[in-house]
Parts: structure tokens; sequence; C-alpha cells
């Protein structure tokens, strides 16, 4: 189909599909240009350069609605009422925020009464990011924003622990704009564009180069000879390509594309192909080295290095994906589904060692950078520069050298995206803080946790999932942890078992029912029902629901955190235990199928192995061993155990 002809379907005229393509590529240049300065070779001025990233962001958001994929009402008396609403837009976030830099440039010389016009520009700028948000990330986030907006207005009316004292107009908009430590362009958004953005264009870069697929036939040359076979080697890749991309949805669409037909080829249903591969995806995010991205920022704002975080995360990452093969095992047998016999299956080429390079090569750039003491944005910055030289080793890539520009400015647009959620969270983050409903909250925490710091960690589990359904990883954990880490921190708990407490549940937010975008990603691709996929996906990775209460309780499974050689292994060793446990009774399947008296049984089990009272753990594994025993010695599968 020609350009005109996608702009025409798409509800806009050709030239003005064309321009605005023009213009977002053109900005999303300009981030990434400046991205790839900062981190190499010299930071910028940091009021012009959170302005200048958003007023950026702000235009490629407005101007992608009007490229040849981008969706215009086609009424046009409504069309023409879009345009003149964005542009009105597009204007109002262009004069709200040259209006900070001029403030802010003020502020440093002298102290500045907020007037009348400075109030307006904070107002107009927050309902510009509003719409912005509900357009690009839905309902969810700009509902939890919108809300906190009405309570900062309206708080001082509410009733009980609810109730602030009140803000005048100026006060507001000096805690939520004119603001280079809290709100919209606080530290956050500082973090983002100073660390997380070049993992970003790397991560669309690596997809770009053809490093995605040629991981995928490693992965399934690897796990030939396996039960599940595709479905074995969609978790190998969604886990290695999924901490580089920083996007669950991107590694459901880059990886699930090929691996969940060949997973539903294998005999798997839809919905199990579905859920697996959302699940896996949504895992490459607690994988080290880099966890998407977030690892950077975790090591930021806990106060921690960032060596120390991917080796906390290591083991807690292998246990999740143990239990995930584990699910896939079972299913299989439960199906009847065998090895592939043909020994050339997924044969591998000389091209294919070749292109492999491209992946691990800059894995092992980033890490090494670390190691020799380059900041995270540097071996970041060094990663990418290392992956566009191997990227010449593909040959589509030598005949066609624009493509890296291609996806560069892909990677752009991404972080043009992300950057409307950071404003959106650093806008509830300066509300909470402002009226100390954080505190509040903390309190509440605090007083269940005096009692009982199971539960108090079950609400907090709860209130996870919650405030990061809808979004995507690194937004979901910044709004969790900003919010919710300082309540659980109360709780006796270290900074980083904390972060990476919150963090879990951030990703398993992602597979989570209503909201699971992970299952609405991988459901079309696997032709199954959404709900139904994440069922399936909550299922398989239930493992992720259990994991952080055991590193909580048990904080040697960190490595880092108050270890114990004796509480280290009985931990591991009940821990796979619990995760065999957990996946047989789930799937009601292990050598045969298990009648609802041994699910039960198993169920209990897996959860009485990992208490913390040795009269409660000591006979559950006894009991589990012996009954995993029976129904795998010759002929014990009939007693059905």
């Amino acid at each position: 189909m020609a350009q005109g002809e996608r702009s025409r379907a798409a509800g806009g005229p050709p030239v003005t599909g064309r321009i605005a393509a023009a213009l977002v590529s053109l900005f999303a240049f300009g981030i990434a240009a400046e991205t790839l300065y900062a981190t190499g070779f010299g930071l910028f001025y940091p009021i012009e350069q959170r302005a200048g990233i958003l007023i950026a962001s702000v235009a490629i958001v407005v101007f992608l609605a009007y490229t040849p994929q981008g969706k215009l009402p086609k009424s046009p008396a409504l069309k023409s009422a879009r345009i003149l609403i964005d542009i009105g837009m597009l204007g109002v976030a262009l004069w709200s925020m040259w209006h900070f830099t001029v403030i802010q440039s003020i502020m440093e010389d002298t102290i500045h009464e907020l007037g009348e016009t400075d109030v307006w520009a904070a107002g107009l700028g927050v309902l510009v990011l509003l719409e912005l948000t509900r357009r690009v990330w839905g309902w969810t986030l700009f509902l939890v924003s919108a809300i906190c907006c009405f309570y900062i207005l309206f708080g001082a009316d509410l009733p009980g622990i609810f109730r602030h004292s009140g803000f005048s107009p100026d006060q507001l908009a000096e805690n939520i704009w004119f603001n280079l430590n809290k709100g919209i362009f606080g530290t956050i958004t500082n973090i983002v564009i100073n660390i997380v953005l070049i993992f970003i264009l790397f991560g669309v870069m690596l997809e770009g180069t053809g490093a995605g697929e040629t991981l995928l036939k490693f992965s399934f040359r690897a796990t030939r000879h396996t039960r599940g076979g595709p479905a074995h080697a969609a978790i190998v890749a969604s886990s290695l390509f999924g901490t580089m991309s920083g996007s669950t949805v991107a590694n459901i669409v880059g990886t699930g594309t090929f691996t969940i037909p060949l997973i539903k080829r294998r005999g798997f249903r839809p919905a199990f192909a579905g859920g697996i591969e959302a699940t896996a995806s949504s895992g490459g995010q607690i994988m080290p080295p880099i966890m998407g991205a977030a690892a950077l920022v975790m090591a930021d704002i806990a106060g921690v290095s960032y060596l120390l975080v991917i080796a906390a995360a290591l083991l807690p990452a292998i246990f999740y994906y143990v239990s995930l093969f584990a699910s896939v095992t079972i299913e299989a047998r439960r199906q009847g589904i065998e090895p592939i016999a043909d020994p050339d299956a997924f044969r591998l080429t000389a091209e294919d060692y070749r292109r492999s390079v491209m992946f691990f090569g800059p894995v092992v750039a980033v890490v090494s950078a670390l190691i020799a003491g380059f900041s995270p944005a540097m071996a970041g910055f060094l990663a990418l520069i290392f992956l566009t030289v191997l990227s010449f080793i593909n040959p589509d890539i030598r005949r066609r050298p624009w493509l890296l520009i291609q996806s560069l400015i892909k990677g752009a647009i991404t972080s043009a995206e992300l950057m409307i959620s950071v404003a959106a969270i650093g806008l509830i983050v300066a509300i909470m803080d402002t009226t100390g409903l954080g505190l509040k909250f903390a309190g509440l925490i605090e007083h269940i946790g005096s009692e009982d710091l199971f539960l108090s960690l079950f609400v907090a589990m709860i209130g996870a999932l919650i405030l990061g359904m809808g979004m995507p990883t690194l937004p979901a954990y910044l709004i969790i942890v900003l919010i919710m880490g300082p309540a659980i921190k109360l709780l006796g708990l270290s900074t980083l078992t904390v972060h990476l407490f919150v963090f879990y549940y951030g990703v398993a937010s992602s597979l989570t029912p209503p909201v699971a975008i992970a299952a609405y990603a991988a459901a079309p691709i696997a032709g199954a029902n959404p709900i139904t996929t994440a069922l399936m996906s909550i299922r398989i990775g239930a493992a992720k629901f259990i994991i952080p209460f055991v590193f909580a309780y048990y904080p040697s499974l960190l490595l880092v955190e108050q270890f114990s050689y004796g509480e280290f292994l009985g931990i591991v060793c009940r821990l796979l235990l619990s995760i065999w446990l957990l996946s047989t009774a789930l799937s009601g399947f292990d050598r045969q199928r298990l009648p609802p008296v041994a699910i039960g049984l198993r169920l209990c089990l897996a959860f009485a192995v990992l208490a913390t009272v040795w009269q409660v753990y000591v006979p559950a594994v006894l009991l589990g061993v012996a009954i995993i025993g029976l129904h795998w010695r010759p002929g014990g599968a009939a007693r059905a155990w």
C-alpha cells in the first residue's frame, strides 16, 4: 500500500501524513542525539535538558496521530476539531515548559514569588500532560493521576485521615511544576533522561540489527530435545531479550510472533502458548544484567551500586525461570507431547554463529564497563557503540545502513512515550509528598506490620498489583516504590529487599486481570481469549507471586543481604521442592492426573515448606518428598499421590 493510501486509510490526507511523519522523525532524532551526547560526552544544563526532552516528547506524541499509522476521526468536523485541539495543546505545552525554564533561571539568582501567570502555566501544562497520558498509556495511569490532582485540590474537605491542610495555587504550582527535586521536572525525570533512555535506544537497536532473530535460533537449538521444545525456547529467548528490551509488550511482539505459532504446532493449547510467552516475556524484566533498565533506576533510588542490584536479583530470577521450565514440562507430559526426535532440528549455520556476537558482545560490554568502574549511563553508551559496529556483521545492515538510523528513531519514539508516563508519575509523587498521604499510608502499613509482618506484606502486594495495573514495567515500578516503598521499609526490611519486593509485583501486574497488558498482547498472536490467557499466565508464573515473600523472610537468597550458608542451602532446597509441588498441583498432573485431594495436599505443602518455623517446614519437607517419591517409584503413579 502506498504512503498516500495508508494515510487515507488512517483518516488523514497524504500530505498531512508525510509532514507529521517527518516531524516525528525530526524530534525523535533530536531526543536520540541529545541522549547519545549527554551519556557519552557531557551532561546538558539540567533545566533546559529536562524541558527540552519533555517538549520533544509532547510534540512526538501529538504528531503521531497524523502519521500514516495514526488514527483520526472520520468525520471532517471532528477531524478539524481534533487538529485545533492538538495545535492548542502543543502551543500550551511549549509555552508552559518555556515558562518553566524562565522561572527556574530567575530562581537561580534571586527569590521569586510565583504569580498568576506562573500558576496558569503550571495548571495548563498539567492538563496537557494528563491528556497525553490518557492517549499513550490508557485510562489506568490517567485515572490515578487525575484522582491525585482532585485530591490535592479538594482534599481539605475530605474526612478522616484523607484530609489535608489545603494549599494555595502558588504552592501547588511550586511543588508540582517549578521544582527540580520533585514534581514533573524532578529527580525521577532526571534519572530516566540521564540513565534509562540510552538503554531504551540500545534495546530497540538490538532488535533492529537482527540480533533478536539470531537469539531465537540459538534458543530453539538449545531446547530441541526437551518436551517443551518451542515453549522452552520461548522462555530462554524471552529471558535474554527481555532483559535488554525494557518492554514486556515489545518482547512479546518481538519473540512471540515466532515462538507462539511453533508452540501451538507442537500441540499446546492456544491459551497456554500465549500464556507462556506473556509470562516469560514479563520475566525478562527481572533477569540480570540489565533488567529492562529498571535495575539502573533501582540502584540510583535505593542508593546502592548497580552490581549489587544485579547480584541480588540473579537467584530469584533463576528460580522463577526454573518454575516456568517445570510448568512447561508438566504440561507437555500431561498432553503427551514428546521431544523432537530429529537430530538436525533447528541446525545453526556459520552465519548464525557470526551473528550471535551482535547479542552477546554488547552484554559483555555492559558488564565489563560496570566492573571497570564506568557509570551505568556510560556502560549503556559503550554497549550501543559496540552494537553499532558489530551490526555490520549482518548483511542486511551492510546493504542498508540507514536501518540503524531508523532503529534509533524508533527507540527515541519509545523514549518519548515513556517520558509522558514519567511526567505523570512525577506529578503523582509530588502530590503524595506535598499532601503527606504517602506518610499516612506508611503509618497504616506500619500499624498492620506491628501485629503481623506477613499480613502487611500481603497488603503491600495487593497494593502494588493494583497500582501497577495497566502500566509498563518501569513506570509501574516507579509509582509503586515511591508510594509504597517507605511504608514497607518501616517493617524492618532492607532498602534493597524493599525495592526488589515491589519490583516483582510491578512486573507481575502485567499478568493480573482485568488489565493484563502482557496477556492482551500475547492473546491475539495465539488466537486465544485475553482473560483466559491471563489466567493461564498466572498459573504458569505462580512462583513470581511467592518468590518476593521468600527473599523477604530469607534474605540469604539475595546473596548480598545477611548471608548465611546454612540458611541459603536450606531455602534453595525447600524452594525447589515448593516450585515442583506448586507446579504439579496447579497443573493437576505429575506422572498422571492428580485427584482433588492430592492437588489440595500438594498446594498446602508447597506453602508449608517455606514457613519460617522449623516445626512446620521440617514435617512438610518430609511429607512432600515422600509423596513425590511414592508417585515416581515403579507403580507408584497408580497411587495418585
